[in-house]
């Protein structure tokens, strides 16, 4: 298994390049001048001009290549045309936001999607399955922005029980985790129930149910981990979503994560950081799929990597 960690590791670097070069290329092809933008549109073309070469503007575009990636190797992701600031520090503020409320989302669309799934497939084709995948149809087909203002007009303002914006208390990561985790926990669910009704016709079901075994028992302790590997690999994909940030959900509720500098960003055209959060959100998901084929080896020991 290290000799596979390893090599998958060297196998990020390619990756990561050839992102690095492909997101160079169109965020220079997005419409706007980044000089106006911090100038202000009554700017002159003397003004233009230095602000032009005060943010290395002015320079050919090969000479911006390579200027870009050797501060990239450098470990310096240079600095935001917005703010002024290391773009390090930048993501650094909004990351820990965004990286609890993808926890919190996570935490509780697992625990209700696995639930809802493995009791509708205990239950096919009864009341509790088609309860259950109702409840799961209607969270992805419901908009994430249309269930946050949904739940803020129930619950902020006409109850008054939790606040709308901001990230400042633990009451103000549950409006925001719901609407993140409802389309999370519908998926989860209906995976969980796919994958429930494949195993409960294994052989090996049958033989623990024939041996006398408590139902639960076989259900949570032969069922589950047979089932896990298709929920496992789903779990991670949503994860890395999640955790590249909602643009949407954070849209919503103002809150202070990578999603909405992402969208302030563009609409800056504020290269550095929109180069950089491309590139950590392309490592998220390399980093997330490595650890999640590492899972399957944990959750069946017959899998052998190589």
């Amino acid at each position: 298994m290290l000799h596979y960690f390893l090599k998958r590791l060297l196998g990020l670097i390619p990756t990561l390049l050839i992102v690095s070069v492909l997101v160079f290329f169109f965020v220079h092809m997005l419409p706007g001048d980044p000089a106006r933008l911090v100038a202000g549109q009554d700017a002159d073309e003397q003004t233009l001009a230095l602000v032009r070469s005060e943010l290395g503007l002015d320079k050919p575009l090969p000479q911006q290549f390579v200027s870009y990636f050797t501060h990239l190797f450098e470990g310096d992701f240079g600095r935001s045309i917005r703010t002024r600031r290391p773009v390090s520090t930048e993501i650094a503020e909004r990351f820990m936001p965004t990286l609890l409320l993808t926890l919190t989302s996570m935490v509780w669309a697992v625990v209700f999607g696995m639930a809802i799934g493995i009791a509708s497939a205990v239950f096919r084709n009864r009341w509790p399955d088609r309860l259950g995948m109702t409840l799961a149809v209607s969270g992805i087909s419901f908009p994430a922005f249309a269930l946050g203002m949904l739940l803020m007009q129930i619950f902020s303002v006409g109850l008054g029980w939790l606040p709308t914006v901001g990230a400042d208390s633990w009451k103000h990561y549950i409006l925001p985790s719901l609407t993140l985790g409802a389309a999370v926990a519908a998926v989860m669910a209906r995976f969980t129930r796919a994958s429930f009704v494949d195993v409960l016709h294994e052989d090996f079901v049958r033989t623990a149910r024939a041996k006398g075994l408590n139902e639960r028992i076989v259900i949570l302790k032969h069922c589950l981990r047979n089932a896990l590997i298709p929920v496992v690999t789903m779990m991670g994909l949503q994860f890395g979503f999640l955790l590249g940030g909602s643009i949407v959900v954070e849209a919503v509720f103002n809150w202070p994560g990578v999603g909405r500098l992402l969208v302030d960003a563009v609409a800056q055209r504020d290269y550095p950081v929109i180069q950089a959060l491309v590139l950590m959100f392309s490592l998220e998901f390399i980093l997330i799929n490595l650890v999640v084929d590492l899972l399957y080896g944990v959750i069946n020991p017959t899998i052998r990597y190589s």
